[in-house]
């Protein structure tokens, strides 16, 4: 099982930081204008940053993935564990991209959209550029191949 680059912990808590930044200004103008809210509910803006910590944390150490003989595997989740099959056959295409935040770090991402339902499609973060371009090219290539054997 493939492991993601630890420095997508980094991207993870940079959201979590945001997050809280955007409730903690919410909430503190929320506490200058109405009269009945609070002024120490902006705390709670440090409550939601300590757990975007603790969930990038425990999101990495759950996240895995493998390319198998004839599928991709992802394994993840904190509090509920999510593991996903994607047969080779069903693959319409792959992209590799990268956010502002994941070009920071030296990070990207590959995204494999499947054939089927709207929204079936997965996404493998926390990988370098490189990786994530010889993924791409790795799960194309697979996936030709399935087309070919599946063909009719």
């Amino acid at each position: 099982m493939n492991r993601l680059h630890p420095r997508v912990r980094l991207v993870w808590v940079a959201r979590a930081v945001v997050s809280a930044t955007v409730l903690g200004v919410v909430l503190g103008v929320a506490a200058r204008i109405v009269p009945f809210v609070p002024t120490d509910v902006v705390a709670l803006a440090g409550v939601v940053l300590l757990f975007g910590v603790v969930h990038a944390v425990l999101r990495y150490r759950s996240w895995r993935y493998e390319i198998r003989d004839d599928s991709i595997y992802l394994e993840r989740g904190v509090l509920t564990r999510v593991r996903t099959v994607v047969p080779f056959v069903r693959i319409q295409h792959v992209d590799s991209s990268r956010s502002p935040v994941e070009r920071a770090v030296g990070l990207g991402r590959v995204v494999v959209y499947t054939a089927g339902s709207r929204g079936a499609d997965v996404s493998v973060p926390g990988l370098t550029p490189a990786a994530a371009d010889d993924l791409r090219e790795r799960l194309k290539r697979l996936a030709i191949r399935a087309e070919g054997d599946d063909a009719v």
